[in-house]
């Protein structure tokens, strides 16, 4: 009975994959400094959320909303709260998951030590990737101070405005029907 546990605990082992790399997991939205979420963020604070639509699909969003004829679409975008003028760019981030599956390579050294090929090549392990996608956003006004700081007066604000941008394309499949909402 032991002898089978071990080799069934082995064969799992073996045929499992390690991760390297996991993928955060972000349910709603998540207020973070940009170089913590992913290194080629800038430094200040962003607002990200999970993007399940396909690639592009927020730049449409974004320049069909606020009318921009694909001019500066992602960075510098025009809005206001109460009257205050703000600006905000985006990001489209890709953070893949990473795993090396091992099954492949010692399945080879286990067939090369069979047959009593030594000098066979053994392959690299095999390596599993698949991609998580977010939008970041960063905002600030006029003088381009970082409206999503814990320090900043408009962070409350500004937020609630992020949060209804991120509900409206997410709930949006036609985004044409956003410029006739306003």
């Amino acid at each position: 009975m032991c002898k089978k546990l071990l080799r069934l605990s082995i064969l799992l082992i073996i045929t499992s994959c390690i991760p390297l790399r996991i993928a955060p997991k972000i349910e709603n939205y998540k207020v973070t400094e940009g170089k913590k979420f992913k290194r080629s963020l800038p430094k200040r604070t962003v607002f990200v959320f999970e993007d399940p639509k396909e690639a592009n699909e927020f730049y449409t969003y974004v320049n069909t909303k606020f009318q921009l004829n694909h001019d500066l679409v992602d960075i510098d975008v025009p809005f206001s709260i109460q009257g205050n003028p703000y600006y905000f760019s985006f990001y489209e981030v890709e953070i893949p998951n990473k795993a090396i599956n091992l099954f492949p390579l010692i399945l080879e050294a286990s067939v090369n030590a069979a047959l009593d090929c030594d000098d066979a090549l053994i392959s690299d392990p095999e390596l599993i990737r698949n991609g998580n996608y977010y939008i970041a956003i960063e905002v600030y006004d006029k003088e381009e101070k970082d409206c999503l700081a814990e320090e900043s007066l408009s962070r409350t604000s500004v937020l609630t405005y992020l949060r209804g941008l991120k509900n409206e394309y997410l709930s949006t499949q036609n985004y044409d029907e956003v410029v006739f909402k306003h």
